[in-house]
């Protein structure tokens, strides 16, 4: 008597291919409420660890810009998550003092435990900060994957004048309108640490709030995808990729029957990859969600949990803001290094941090020891501009090309009418900033960091926020406007 065969699993074909690699095993989310509390004190370690070590706040400080914010199961096509009813328990959590932090400023270690007492045991994330790291998020893991042993950066321009260097001759005073403009914002976006407004010769005037300092690196959340944008610029430039509209070379993405294979580096820089991943709730649903922050709060394997995303929507056909696709880039990057011979941590930092000068600018890496490519980069506001700069100079520095011709216009314009996202930097024509031009574009942080690229004017402005505080978006509209009848 022949047997019947097993039945297919009933969310994912797990046929096995007759050759070739086939698809990548889709990593599944835990939407547990254990896993969403764990998650929960990762994220918390991870910001403090940033705050105190990477930003040098002290404890008080640190203790005055940290906002509690709960993880809540990612989020389907065409919503955000909900998040009302976990942040109603974090926060009774936290006022019953069932949540501590413990910062080691010896180790530079961050542990957070989450003790309730309907609960076995505590829950318990930790954190650790290593120069040209970041703050590395180890969740439960004891010790990082890695040897985070220091970088060596060649930095061009070291004590020369800015942009090339680090050197700032002090500007004069602001014209009285932007003054008080200036005035305004910072009364109004009480997390602001600073702004800085740049031509590509020199910085025109930067203002500080109380904690924050020319050279104070602050979260660029996002922004970083605008760093990853340009890195894969530079490969393009450099021929190591062919074309932006080339087959994304994922390593895991290798079958090319697989559906993979029609994502292109394009769809991963523009949103339009399709990635997304099964979550696997509590009450035994399985859902289709997209990942927008699990990156900064799973202790994993950020490159490889990305490259097995499944594809939820035809690659290229629907806008959907996700990390994933940008640390797949950063697989591309890794892989793109490794192939060549070449040592990972530095020449990632060579390709295009180092060339500028940015010496403050730093990656956070994951526990595994990979550059996230998706966001949680440090810089000062210094250097944050001179990722302008190099906009506002067509690709060119020091009177060399690092980006190829025609990349800027690629990247600072959107995809289509209707969308206002570009390649990893977002575009005016939304009129976000009413008083601004349509053709403005800038890098985007979560908390409303900004780097803004304003060409036909030749200026740069740059905004620095700390993480979950509000920011006065009108009163920053007029700041900028008003740098332009200033100085454009």
């Amino acid at each position: 008597m022949t047997r019947a065969a097993a039945p297919v699993e009933p969310i994912f074909d797990r046929t096995p291919h007759p050759f070739g690699d086939g698809p990548v095993d889709p990593v599944v989310c835990d939407a547990s409420d254990r896993a969403l509390r764990q998650r929960t004190v990762n994220f918390a370690a991870k910001r403090y660890g940033d705050m105190l070590f990477v930003s040098g706040l002290d404890r008080a400080t640190a203790d005055r810009h940290f906002r509690w914010r709960a993880a809540v199961p990612p989020a389907g096509l065409g919503a955000r998550p909900e998040a009302e009813d976990r942040q109603a328990v974090l926060s009774a959590a936290v006022r019953a003092g069932q949540l501590s932090v413990e910062a080691d400023p010896v180790d530079r270690r961050v542990t957070v435990r989450w003790t309730d007492p309907d609960l076995p045991g505590p829950i318990v994330g930790s954190a650790l900060s290593r120069p040209g790291y970041g703050t590395i998020l180890l969740g439960e893991h004891p010790v990082p994957g890695f040897d985070p042993r220091p970088v060596h950066r060649d930095l061009a321009g070291a004590g020369q004048a800015w942009p090339r260097g680090e050197m700032v001759d002090r500007p004069p005073p602001a014209p009285p309108e932007l003054a008080g403009a200036l005035d305004a914002f910072f009364a109004s976006s009480p997390g602001a640490y600073g702004v800085l407004i740049a031509t590509p010769d020199r910085v025109l005037h930067e203002r500080y709030s109380a904690f924050g300092a020319p050279d104070r690196a602050t979260p660029s959340w996002s922004m970083t995808k605008a760093v990853t944008c340009t890195v894969i610029g530079r490969l393009v430039h450099d021929g190591w990729l062919r074309s932006v509209h080339d087959r994304a070379p994922a390593p895991f993405w290798s079958d090319p029957r697989a559906i993979h294979s029609l994502i292109t580096l394009d769809h991963l820089l523009r949103m339009r990859s399709g990635l997304g991943f099964p979550v696997r709730h509590d009450d035994g649903r399985i859902t289709i969600g997209f990942e927008n922050s699990a990156v900064y709060q799973d202790g994993c394997d950020a490159f490889e949990a990305a490259q097995r995303s499944v594809v939820a929507t035809v690659p290229g056909s629907v806008f959907r803001y996700v990390n994933s696709g940008m640390n797949v880039l950063g697989s591309v990057i890794r892989d793109q290094i490794a192939r060549r011979g070449l040592p990972y941590y530095q020449t990632v930092y060579g390709l295009l941090a180092d060339r500028l000068g940015m010496a403050s600018y730093q990656h956070s890496a994951d526990v595994a020891g990979n550059l996230i490519a998706s966001g949680a980069g440090y810089a000062t506001l210094r250097d944050y501009a001179k990722l302008g700069v190099l906009y506002l100079q067509d690709g060119m520095w020091n009177g060399e090309r690092l980006l190829p011709k025609g990349w800027v216009d690629y990247a600072l314009t959107a995809t289509h009418t209707g969308t206002s996202y570009a390649a990893c930097f977002r575009t005016n024509l939304d009129r976000t900033f009413p008083d601004l031009p349509d053709d403005a574009a800038w890098a985007s942080g979560a908390s409303d960091q900004r780097i803004f690229i304003l060409r036909r004017q030749r200026l740069t402005v740059a905004v620095s926020n700390e993480t979950d505080h509000k920011m006065d978006l009108a009163a920053l509209n007029r700041v900028v406007a008003t740098a332009i009848g200033c100085y454009a």
